[in-house]
């Protein structure tokens, strides 16, 4: 999980390298839709589907167990498919927003800060699910030192991009979102799992977003 904002900068270079070429051809709000749909595939729609399954079972389970049971089931629910739909025109809207002068450095931090509130969610708390699951085996290993590690690279790279203030506003408001999940994931789930990480990367994302303009101010 030490790499996880590294994985998120190489796919920030990437949004950032298409809305270059892409705006020379189409129009902003297309572009945005674009670069929307390439991080999806580039990811495989891994956290937005952690995002609806966290949902759905939050909506649908009245226990514990009741809850996991409905996020590992494949179908997706009303709710989940709601919260999908907005978030995906909240991240929309966020990079419609964007300042000209900001938007390509937000583009590449994004999903670095993203992959870095899941480490920071992760940390010192319990896997969910009893028998195990995909997601366990990287809380197994997860040390301080990987958080650490984790934690200079996107600070460097925030600070790059958004200045000293910025960069602090930014780990800051990460930290207590991913923070929040976490405690709110442990009170409903019992711990965390692939899913409730995966809804804390769609969730910080779309907040780093929105508040893009208020960051690239303070550069």
């Amino acid at each position: 999980m030490g790499w996880y904002p590294l994985v998120g900068l190489i796919l920030g270079l990437a949004l950032g390298a298409s809305d270059l070429l892409l705006s020379r051809f189409l129009s902003d709000g297309v572009v945005a839709w674009l670069l929307i749909l390439a991080l999806v595939v580039l990811t495989r729609g891994l956290h937005q589907d952690g995002l609806a399954d966290t949902l759905d079972g939050l909506a649908g389970g009245r226990t514990l167990a009741d809850r996991l049971v409905i996020m590992r089931d494949g179908r997706i629910g009303a709710i989940g498919a709601t919260g999908l739909v907005l978030a995906l025109g909240l991240r929309y809207a966020g990079i419609m927003d964007l300042p000209d002068d900001g938007r390509l450095v937000m583009l590449i931090a994004m999903p670095a800060v993203g992959r870095w509130a899941m480490v920071v969610g992760a940390v010192a708390v319990p896997y969910a699910r009893s028998e195990g699951g995909l997601a366990q085996p990287f809380l197994v290993h997860l040390s301080l030192q990987h958080v650490l590690g984790a934690t200079l690279l996107l600070a460097v790279v925030l600070v790059w991009s958004l200045g000293p203030l910025g960069a602090l506003m930014s780990l800051v408001g990460a930290v207590f979102v991913a923070r929040a999940c976490t405690a709110f994931s442990r009170r409903m789930f019992g711990g965390v799992t692939g899913d409730t990480l995966g809804a804390i990367n769609e969730i910080v994302e779309v907040i780093f977003l929105l508040t893009g303009p208020v960051l690239v101010g303070l550069r």
